[in-house]
């Protein structure tokens, strides 16, 4: 705690012991202010602006403090200047208290709890943007809430302070009339609880709920105003058609069609979408046919002696293709027709919030799921539209080995692609226009994956930014401005990896009023709804990552939201996504990073533990990398982990498993692990942030007992 935060509190401890010292506490009673109402009042009659102003200045000063004795001043007020003047002077006093006691609060506390609570209060901030002034208005309704624990309370959440002002001030209002009226009997009043009766309690809790009945009905008119113009069908072919066969399509149908729902699904292309055909399935096939070549070229490190391998590409992408093939009977029209699942191979247009046009055919749908996945975003370079341009799409149609690779983009694409072809025999060149590879990576994993491509062979030209492309002859090059210099780099292929842009194009979306972000995806509340309630969306199209197994994650809510949301819906928790670059060795992460940690100023501890102190590690020959776990400061409470190592994907989920369920560092040291695996490296990490907050004290006495024990200590 800083010396300011602490003076401030000493200083407010010192005031409020001096109310009590002092006796001033005794001052508010109910008895005191019946005693002394004749002479408060022959005060003000000689005095009315002095009198007013000091019993403003007091009644702040005790809102402030939270101090006992507000409910009696506002009596005195109200038998002082009557129930008009009372109610203003009364009203704007104790709001300004609040305030300030709310701002107190809020400088003195709310930080160091933030700190020590990041996750809990992070929920609680999302629920004060969304809701926070009906909560707040609700709470100020309520008597028996005691006011100033309202005060401290919100206080410690980021409710803007003019919304704290102006709700308190409307809020506070209905009780502040009662107890300013009731002032006016002061001298007949026999106790406080006489002033709230069992009906007025009843009326202000009534009063309390209107805002969410007036919300409720102001919703009711949105979703109204969003339809306007439509015309809703009778009756429905199905509860839910779902626009998209990629993994949010086929996980949201196969959720619609094992709950009994009727599901349509429509796909215009390939069942399985990008992961099956264009993305996860070859990348990965391709980078084992990579990780193999790389094998034999390094054997001799084990004593086998082996020469340069033999490269035929066809056969790669032989393999690369029948991986494909082996899946496709998992994601196939066959397996979801069997499922229940109607599948149409059509175009998809939406005529109206509940039809879908497919041919020349229209659906009627309770639900339209949107899951069109996205496409690879081709940057503006002058020249680039006449380069032998390649992308994630049609990459897995080469039939020879490009000899001179452009990659363009440091991302995870761009550095597993990097990696594999320079494996098989390409010379590459991977440019990226900011300082390090893997951008939402720290800085350390980005420089360990740079240094890894260039040890491969692979030119690495971070912080170069493209400039155009042009030709001389029958080669083309790629100008980049690095280092300050203009540099010419010759390709016989420029494989473009610097995002994807999501499918909106054609779904006849504008007609629908349902409009895009700035990043080109739709939107969407947290529960994954367009502007028209019954029409959502997932995966790609939906955002923020282009993960398989966040498109999954999506596609659960979707489906468990259109189906059942009038009883409970659900919104998306991506706190726990975990994501994987798959190059050799691998990154993984779940959680925060440093980089991410610093940006949203949560306190956080690190704990390193290096890949080549892992027995298994060192048997393997794979002892680069480490592991990284962030947690709350002094707590074992774990948040984030990032590991750079040999299958870090594998056995990432034992950090994802722990944060989802609370479970910190202390649980996975006391965890039995398989000797020698790499995953036991999960525990050896624990073991280091545990020896780094051993108890000494403890250990000092220990020490002394043991000693003690053996005679050596009398």
């Amino acid at each position: 705690m800083n010396r300011q935060r602490l003076l401030i509190i000493t200083l407010l401890l010192l005031a409020v012991l001096g109310f009590y010292v002092s006796g001033a506490h005794t001052f508010f009673t109910l008895e005191t202010l019946q005693t002394y109402r004749s002479d408060f009042q022959a005060a003000f009659q000689q005095s009315p602006w002095q009198v007013a102003g000091i019993f403003f200045a007091v009644y702040v000063v005790m809102t402030t403090l939270s101090l006992p004795g507000a409910t009696l001043l506002t009596l005195l007020g109200g038998a002082l200047f009557g129930l008009g003047w009372g109610l203003l002077i009364i009203s704007f006093a104790s709001t300004i208290g609040a305030t300030l006691a709310f701002l107190l609060s809020r400088f003195l506390f709310r930080q160091p709890i933030e700190k020590r609570f990041p996750r809990q209060f992070d929920t609680v901030n999302r629920g004060v943007d969304k809701d926070g002034a009906f909560y707040l208005f609700t709470l100020r309704l309520v008597p028996i809430f005691p006011f100033f624990m309202i005060n401290l309370v919100m206080g410690l959440t980021r409710l803007k302070t003019v919304t704290f002002y102006w709700v308190s001030q409307l809020g506070m209002l209905p009780g502040t009339v009662v107890y300013v009226n009731a002032g006016g009997q002061l001298g007949e009043l026999e106790s406080l609880g006489g002033i709230i009766s069992p009906g007025l309690l009843a009326s202000f809790a009534l009063l309390a709920v209107f805002p969410w009945i007036a919300r409720r009905i102001a919703l009711q008119v949105q979703k109204r105003n969003a339809y306007r113009g439509f015309k809703r069908p009778s009756r429905f072919d199905y509860d839910i058609v779902v626009i998209g066969g990629g993994s949010a399509g086929l996980v949201t149908s196969y959720i619609g069609s094992a709950v009994k729902a009727k599901v349509a699904l429509v796909e215009k292309h390939k069942m399985g979408g990008d992961c099956l055909n264009t993305g996860c399935v070859p990348s990965k096939a391709l980078i084992r046919a990579a990780h193999a070549a790389h094998e034999v070229r390094t054997a001799h490190r084990f004593g086998v002696n082996a020469s340069e391998p033999e490269i035929d590409f066809t056969k790669v992408m032989g393999h690369v293709h029948q991986a494909i093939t082996d899946i496709e009977p998992h994601d196939s029209i066959e397996r979801y027709t069997k499922l229940g699942v109607e599948v149409y191979q059509e175009h998809a247009t939406l005529t109206s919030p509940w039809e879908i046009n497919i041919g020349d055919k229209t659906l009627t749908a309770r639900h339209i799921v949107l899951a069109t996945g996205a496409r690879p975003r081709i940057p503006p370079l002058p020249g680039i539209e006449h380069a032998p341009l390649l992308t994630s799409e049609n990459l897995w149609s080469l039939t020879e080995l490009p000899k001179r690779l452009v990659v363009l983009g440091g991302g995870a694409i761009g550095c597993e692609l990097s990696q594999s072809f320079a494996r098989l025999g390409s010379q590459v060149t991977l440019v990226e226009g900011i300082p390090q590879l893997l951008g939402r990576e720290d800085q350390d994993v980005g420089e360990h994956v740079e240094r890894t491509l260039t040890q491969e062979g692979v030119n690495v030209m971070t912080g170069a930014n493209a400039l155009e492309v042009s030709q001389d002859g029958p080669g083309h090059q790629l100008v980049v401005e690095h280092n300050g210099q203009r540099t010419t780099i010759e390709f016989d292929y420029l494989l473009v990896s610097v995002g994807r842009q999501a499918n909106v194009e054609g779904l006849g979306l504008e007609a629908l009023g349902i409009t895009t972000t700035n990043t080109g995806t739709l939107e969407l509340n947290e529960r994954l709804q367009t502007r028209l309630p019954n029409i959502w969306a997932c995966g790609d199209l939906a955002g923020p990552y282009q993960l398989t197994h966040a498109a999954a994650h999506q596609a659960w809510h979707a489906a468990v939201n259109a189906l059942f949301g009038e009883l409970k819906s659900f919104a998306v928790d991506y706190r726990f996504m975990p994501a994987v670059t798959y190059i050799q060795p691998e990154v993984a992460r779940v959680g925060l990073n440093e980089k991410e940690a610093i940006a949203k100023g949560v306190a956080f501890e690190v704990t390193r533990y290096a890949m080549s102190e892992s027995d298994r590690a060192i048997a393997e020959g794979a002892t680069e990398g480490f592991i990284k776990v962030l947690t709350v400061p002094g707590k074992d409470k774990i948040l984030g982990a990032t590991i750079v190592a040999e299958n870090a994907g594998e056995w990432l989920g034992e950090f994802t498993i722990a944060m989802k369920h609370g479970l910190g560092l202390n649980k996975l040291l006391g965890t039995i692990h398989p000797y020698p695996t790499l995953g036991e490296a999960a525990k050896a990490t624990a073991g280091v942030w545990k020896n780094a907050h051993k108890p000494e004290r403890i250990l000092t006495l220990l020490e002394r007992y043991f000693r003690w024990r053996r005679g050596a200590e009398k």
